[in-house]
């Protein structure tokens, strides 16, 4: 039977490319995930965490954050918590392939493996998933939308002064 863990804790913030809604408990944020135009706010219920999430997300999208010192919980398999560490090594304004992952999991044949579990990522911007992209330099995947995907991945090389297309 799975396990039914209750989020206490629910605040939102409005980005240049969407709402957010943020879940937590009172010792992690368990998901930083965008909202899509069909699914309705509930009441916020903050805590000084998910206020402290809300804080570090403005500021990442005023240019002024590269990292974030929060601490997170999320669910998944040993491989998945690899899979999401090796993410959240990416530095900010840089780009990592799902190959290149595969190969730090310690087989190149991992790639689609390692799409799954960047894909099942529920920390949107805190863990990088938006900085994996495919081996030929193209966008590929990205659970909330290949434009937002765009977005962060622009908006990060104009805080680094690197701006480049992919495209």
């Amino acid at each position: 039977m799975p396990k039914i863990i209750i989020f206490p804790f629910r605040s939102y913030i409005q980005s240049p490319i969407g709402i957010l809604e943020i879940q937590a408990t009172q010792h992690h944020i368990h998901s930083v995930r965008f909202l899509d135009k069909t699914q309705s706010f509930k009441q916020s219920v903050d805590n000084p965490l998910s206020k402290l999430c809300v804080a570090q997300l403005q500021e990442y999208f005023a240019g002024k954050r590269k990292d974030f010192s929060i601490p997170t919980q999320q669910d998944g398999t040993d491989f998945m918590q690899e899979v999401w560490e090796n993410v959240s090594d990416i530095p900010f304004g840089k780009t990592a392939s799902y190959l290149d992952l595969a190969k730090l999991a310690g087989d190149e044949k991992l790639t689609r493996a390692v799409g799954t579990a960047n894909g099942k990522n529920q920390l949107a911007i805190l863990v990088p998933c938006h900085r994996v992209i495919g081996s030929s330099g193209k966008l590929t995947g990205y659970a909330w939308g290949l434009s937002r995907k765009q977005w962060l991945l622009d908006h990060e090389a104009k805080v680094n002064n690197t701006y480049a297309k992919l495209f």
